[in-house]
């Protein structure tokens, strides 16, 4: 019977730490055996990913897939493009938004939706050295003022 459910398997965290995320889609990506065999094992690095589109096609380069320990000779190329399925609308879309000035498509997360492997992908803005700053800022001043709700209920026990 087939996997029900999402099971993550690597997520890119920093992509949130470096961009604005303003819109976020789901993309089929197509993969060999041995890559879904290795993404069960839960092994895939997305950090360095982009996402880039050529010919009316989305595609996905720079994603870590690391070989299939079991595999032989048909193992696959760990960095190899992969490319990725999506909407005629949806692919006019992200093109025509990464036309504008400062925007880009990230790779966020990489996951099993009830057995298919899909790759969810933000159009994203470059944030500043000084949002980055401002979003830490906010980060911890939110974790202080919840540490400090923390303490006061445990006081009032």
């Amino acid at each position: 019977m087939a996997e029900k459910g999402i099971k993550v398997v690597a997520t890119n965290r920093a992509a949130r730490h470096d961009f604005f995320i303003d819109d976020v889609l789901e993309a089929g990506i197509v993969l060999t055996g041995t890559e879904v065999k290795s993404l069960r094992q839960g092994r895939a690095v997305i950090g360095d990913g982009y996402i880039y589109i050529d010919g009316g096609e989305a595609w996905a380069e720079n994603i870590h897939i690391p070989e299939y320990s079991q595999g032989t000779w048909t193992n696959h190329a760990p960095r190899r493009k992969r490319k990725l399925l999506l909407h005629g609308h949806e692919i006019d879309d992200l093109l025509q938004r990464t036309r504008e000035k400062g925007y880009t498509i990230v790779p966020l997360r990489l996951y099993f939706l009830d057995g298919r492997a899909k790759l969810e992908i933000g159009v994203a803005r470059g944030k500043k050295q000084h949002d980055k700053r401002q979003a830490l800022r906010e980060k911890q001043d939110r974790r202080e003022a919840e540490r400090s709700l923390g303490v006061q209920r445990n006081i009032n026990r």
